[in-house]
C-alpha cells in the first residue's frame, strides 16, 4: 500500500541512528542456524542490516575469506579493486575486507584519494587491467574486485558484491560456492579466517585513481563533444550516493553546463523524499523518491538521477517529468541502434524477460535480433564482453552499453553512462528523450506496465521457482489465447526461476522474492489500464492455482 507520505521529505522520525547502525555491526553475533541471518546472494550480492543481524562483521570476515577462497581456486592472482559507496555500513566493512584480504596476501587496490567508488568504476578498473588477456587462464594475473554496497537500500542496509575477472556481477555458480563458503566460516566461528589489523593492512594497499581513469575515458563511450557543442544544461543529483565527486569531474574535465544538483553527502539520507511505502530509498526510478529533482524539472534540459552506486539512472526532462525506466531502455535502443552507432557490429538487443515488450517492437523494427534473458545483469556479461550485445539492460533501470568502436565499457551496470547517453539524444537530435519516446507509442501502441506483490511462503516460492511449463492448465489470459508458457529465457535456454505467460497484446511474469514471503507478478498490456488490471487478476489466480496444487 502506498504511504500517504510518499513524495515528502524525510522527517527526523525517518531517520536511520547511525552510531546505533554502526555499533549493532560490530556488536551483534549472527546466528549461523538461523536462515535469515546466513550469508546469502542475490542478483546483487550479499544484502542485510546491522540491525536486524543480517549484515555484521562476522558475515564479511566469513565472506571475505571465502572470495579468497574461491579466486585462489579460480587461479586469479592478479588486484583486487575494492570500492564502496556512502551506506553507513559500507566504511565498515570495506574496512574488514582489507583487513581479510591483506592477511591473504592479496594485492587491493583502493581509491587513490580514499574516496567512494561507483559499481561501474570498478568494472572499468577491471577489465582495463585485464585487457588483451584469457579470462580463463589460471596465474595469469587477473583482476577481479569487490565492491561494498546494497545500491538503492535504505539507509540502515549494507552490501557487499564479488566481480570476478569478466567485470560483471558474479555468476550463481559463484555466489552459491562463496555464501556456502562464507557459512561454514561462521558456523566454525569464523575458524581459517585470516585478519591483519588495519592499521597495519591499510599501509599494506595499492592505490589506483578510479575516478580520473573513468571520466577520462567517457569520449570513447559517449559523443561528449556534441553534448557540450549543443549547450545542453544538465542537472546530475547524485541522490548522497557515490557519484557525487565523479559529477563534479565530469563537468570540469569535459566543459559541460553541469550543475550537480546536491552535492551532500549524509548517511541517514535527510535530503530525500520518502519512497512508494513511506521509506527513504535512492532509488532513482521511483517518482517519490526522485519528487526533489522532478520538482526543478524546468531548470534544466536534461536532469538525472544515480542511486547509492551509480549503477542505476533516472531520466527527467521538462516535458515528460521523470521517464519510466522501460520508456527510456526503448528509447535509448531505437537511438543506439538507430544510426548513433555505426561502429557497431552488434546486432543483438539484450532484455530481460519482465522488460517491456516495447523493446521487443523496436527491436523488431530495427531488424534487430532480440535477446531475452532472465533477470540480473549477469547474463548479458558474455554479450557485452565480445561485442555481440551492445545494449543490455533491465526493467529496474539498469543498462550499460559498448563503446562507439563496438568493444566492452563495462560489464555491469552503468547509470552515469546512461545518464549522460540522455543529454547525447537531446544534444544530436534537439529532442528529449520522453518526446522521442512518444513517436515510440505513436508507432508501436502505448503499453501499461506494472509491477505487484503476492504472498507465498518458501515451500511456495520454491515450487515457483521450479516450475514446468505443463503445470499450467490454463490456455488464456484476460480473454486471449496463451501463446508461450517460459520458464526457460528464449534468448540462452537459462532458467527464469519462475514463470512467464505471453498472449498477442499481453504478458506477464511470476517470480519468488529473494528476500520477503511474497513472490512478484510483472505484467503488461497494450490495451490499455483496465486490461492489465485483468491480466494481473488472472494471472495471481493463475499462479496461486499452481502453487496450492
Amino acid at each position: 500500500m502506498t504511504s500517504d507520505r510518499a513524495g515528502q521529505p524525510a522527517q527526523l522520525s525517518d531517520l536511520v541512528d547511525v552510531p546505533h547502525l554502526v555499533s549493532s555491526y560490530y556488536v551483534l553475533t549472527p546466528d549461523p542456524e538461523d536462515v535469515d541471518q546466513q550469508v546469502a546472494f542475490g542478483t546483487s550480492g550479499h544484502r542485510g542490516s546491522s540491525l536486524k543481524t543480517s549484515f555484521n562483521e562476522q558475515h564479511i570476515l566469513a565472506t571475505t575469506q571465502a572470495i579468497v577462497d574461491y579466486r585462489r581456486e579460480q587461479g586469479v592472482d592478479g588486484p583486487l579493486f575494492l570500492g564502496a559507496d556512502t551506506h553507513a555500513l559500507s566504511g565498515p566493512a570495506w574496512t574488514t575486507a582489507i583487513e581479510v584480504l591483506v592477511a591473504a596476501g592479496v594485492t587491493v587496490l583502493v581509491d587513490s584519494k580514499d574516496g567512494v567508488v561507483p559499481t561501474p568504476a570498478v568494472s572499468h578498473a577491471i577489465l582495463r587491467a585485464n585487457r588483451g588477456k584469457d579470462l580463463g587462464a589460471k596465474g595469469a594475473g587477473l583482476a577481479d574486485g569487490i565492491v561494498v554496497t546494497p545500491s538503492h537500500n535504505p539507509p540502515g542496509d549494507g552490501g557487499f558484491k564479488y566481480n570476478p575477472p569478466h567485470g560483471g556481477p558474479a555468476d550463481s555458480d559463484a555466489t552459491k560456492v562463496i555464501a556456502a563458503a562464507a557459512n561454514d566460516y561462521l558456523r566454525r566461528g569464523l575458524d581459517g579466517v585470516g585478519r591483519t589489523p588495519f592499521a597495519r593492512a591499510i599501509t599494506q594497499v595499492g592505490r589506483y585513481d578510479f575516478l580520473a581513469t573513468y571520466v577520462d575515458d567517457l569520449p570513447s563511450v559517449l559523443d561528449i563533444d556534441a553534448i557540450r557543442d549543443a549547450g545542453v544544461r544538465i542537472g546530475a543529483d547524485p541522490l548522497g550516493g557515490a557519484a557525487v565527486h565523479y559529477w563534479e569531474a565530469i563537468a570540469e574535465r569535459h566543459r559541460l553546463d553541469l550543475t550537480v544538483v546536491n552535492p551532500v553527502v549524509d548517511p541517514t539520507w535527510r535530503f530525500m523524499t520518502l519512497d512508494w511505502d513511506g521509506k527513504i530509498r535512492m532509488d532513482c526510478s521511483s517518482p517519490s523518491a526522485m519528487a526533489s529533482l522532478v520538482a526543478r524539472k524546468d531548470e534544466y534540459d536534461i536532469a538525472t538521477g544515480n542511486d547509492a552506486d551509480s549503477d542505476r539512472h533516472g531520466i527527467v526532462s521538462p516535458d515528460g517529468g521523470l521517464m519510466n525506466p522501460n520508456h527510456y531502455l526503448a528509447v535509448a535502443i531505437q537511438y543506439l541502434y538507430g544510426g548513433a552507432r555505426p561502429g557497431w557490429r552488434s546486432e543483438r538487443i539484450g532484455k530481460t524477460l519482465v522488460s517491456s515488450s516495447m523493446i521487443d517492437r523496436v527491436a523488431a523494427d530495427l531488424g534487430k535480433e532480440l535477446w531475452e534473458v532472465p533477470v540480473g545483469f549477469k547474463w548479458f556479461v558474455p554479450g557485452l564482453l565480445d561485442g555481440s550485445v551492445g545494449f543490455g539492460g533491465e526493467e529496474s533501470a539498469g543498462a550499460s552499453f559498448l563503446r562507439t568502436d563496438g568493444t566492452v565499457w563495462t560489464t555491469d551496470k552503468d547509470g552515469i553512462i546512461l545518464a549522460l547517453l540522455a543529454s547525447e539524444i537531446q544534444a544530436k537530435t534537439g529532442r528529449s528523450p520522453s518526446e522521442h519516446y512518444a513517436d515510440l507509442v505513436a508507432a508501436h501502441g502505448d503499453p501499461a506496465y506494472a509491477r505487484i506483490d503476492a504472498p507465498a511462503d518458501r515451500e511456495q516460492k520454491a515450487r515457483l521457482s521450479s516450475l514446468s511449463p505443463d503445470a499450467v492448465t490454463a490456455d488464456s489470459v484476460a480473454g486471449e489465447p496463451i501463446t508461450a508458457k517460459l520458464t526457460e529465457a528464449p534468448g540462452n535456454g537459462a532458467a527464469v526461476g519462475g514463470l512467464k505467460v505471453t498472449t498477442e497484446s499481453a504478458w506477464f511474469a511470476a517470480r519468488p522474492s529473494g528476500t520477503e514471503d511474497v513472490y512478484k507478478i510483472y505484467a503488461e498490456s497494450f490495451r490499455g489500464p483496465e486490461h492489465l488490471a485483468q491480466v494481473q487478476a488472472d494471472a495471481k489466480a493463475l499462479v496461486d492455482d499452481v502453487l496450492g496444487g
